[in-house]
Formats: C-alpha cells, sequence, structure tokens
C-alpha cells in the first residue's frame, strides 16, 4: 500500500497528475452541460454585457478566483482526509470504486444524473465588478453544476491518495484553472462561443476517452490493492 501512496508522489508522477488535473478541468468545461451552462454564468457575472466585453472579461476573471479558492480549500480536506486513511485497504478500495463509477459514467454504462441545484439565475445588478464575482465563483464552486463531478470526484480521489496538503491543493487548483479557461474565453467572446455547435459532439468524443481512462486508473489502484495483500 505505500508503494502504491510513493507511486502518486514521485516527481514524474506529479508532474503527469498535476498535468491530468488542469487537463480534467479543461474536459469538464467542455462537456455539453457545462457549456449549456455558459449563458447562465456569463448572465449571473457580467449580465450578457456584449458591449463591454473587457469588464465582463475581467469579471469571469475574478469569477474562477473564487472557484480556484474553494477548489484549493476542497484539496486540503482531500489530503487530511488521505493522511488519516492511506494505507488502509478499505479507503482504497473505496476511492477506486469511486473513480471506476464515475468512469463508467462518462462512457455511458452507468447511467445517473445528480441534481441542478441552479435553475435559474439572476443577472448581475451590482456594481462590485471584484467581490460579487469572487463570492459568485466560490458559490458555484460548492453548490455548483454536477457537469463536472466525474472528473472532479476523481482528482479528489487521487488526491486524497496522494495525502500531500501541497500536491492536493495544486491539483484542485489547476483543475480548477482548466475548467475556468472557456469560462474566461467565453467572457470575453460572450454568446459567440456558445453558438458553436460542433463543440458539442467533439466533446462527447473526449468525455468518452476520459470515461475510459478512469477506468484504467481505478483497474491499476485494483491491482495494486490485491498484490500487496496477495
Amino acid at each position: 500500500m505505500e508503494n502504491l501512496t510513493a507511486l502518486f508522489a514521485s516527481e514524474t508522477s506529479l508532474f503527469i497528475l498535476f498535468g491530468v488535473s488542469f487537463l480534467g478541468g479543461l474536459i469538464a468545461s467542455v462537456s455539453p452541460c457545462s457549456l449549456s451552462m455558459l449563458p447562465l454564468i456569463i448572465g449571473y457575472v457580467g449580465g450578457y454585457s456584449e458591449e463591454k466585453p473587457l469588464k465582463t472579461l475581467v469579471q469571469m476573471i475574478f469569477f474562477v478566483i473564487g472557484a480556484s479558492i474553494v477548489f484549493s480549500i476542497i484539496g486540503i480536506i482531500c489530503a487530511i482526509t488521505g493522511k488519516i486513511f492511506v494505507g488502509n485497504p478499505y479507503f482504497m478500495l473505496i476511492i477506486s470504486s469511486l473513480i471506476l463509477i464515475m468512469g463508467l459514467n462518462l462512457v455511458g454504462i452507468l447511467d445517473f444524473q445528480l441534481p441542478v441545484l441552479i435553475k435559474e439565475i439572476p443577472q448581475n445588478r451590482f456594481n462590485n465588478d471584484f467581490l460579487y464575482p469572487i463570492l459568485l465563483g466560490a458559490v458555484f464552486a460548492v453548490i455548483g453544476t454536477p457537469c463536472s463531478t466525474p472528473i472532479l470526484a476523481s482528482i479528489m480521489g487521487v488526491a486524497s491518495i496522494s495525502a500531500n496538503i501541497v500536491n492536493a491543493v495544486i491539483m484542485l487548483f489547476l483543475f480548477s484553472l482548466g475548467q475556468g479557461v472557456i469560462l474566461i474565453l467565453a467572457g470575453f467572446l460572450t454568446s459567440k462561443i456558445k453558438n458553436q455547435q460542433n463543440i458539442y459532439a467533439i466533446s462527447e468524443r473526449i468525455l468518452t476517452l476520459s470515461g475510459w481512462l478512469l477506468i484504467g486508473v481505478a483497474i491499476f489502484i485494483y491491482y495494486k490493492i490485491f498484490s500487496a495483500i496477495i
């Protein structure tokens, strides 16, 4: 079990995990579910300010910063949890099973939908271009949309296995930055990006590939767990 933890903590593995975390956020942001939420989020933060794209862009950047703060805190919680339970084969089995379920959901073998907590989003009618978007970003990161849950849950699981607070924070922070790329771009282009219908077809294929990769990671962790026991 210590070998599994060391594997996720090696320098080479960390660079891979950091890259995968950012890529995971990017993939989550281009899912059909997330893309359909873009107009709502932009309207919530920037009030569909197509005549002031720079102002909307700034607000979206601070929105992403707010979300990043929350995800960094989640990273700390994952690492602390990992420090307590890492090495426990039952904990490892739970984490690997979670990753497997999320992967099966992405490839369509398991079909379940998490509840959407925000269905109607009012426009931003406040004048604060900095604090308000940060607070909204934090709120969205906490209650958010279920769009990114499969990938996010898997990254949280790996962060827990690493049991390193700094590494876990970096992983979740990079995930939030990856997820924010499309938001920031959409904040600058406003309504233009949501009209690119071909993105939806591409995103479906990317999500399916990501699902198979998560399944592979889960199988690998299973192998490490049972090989250590046997």
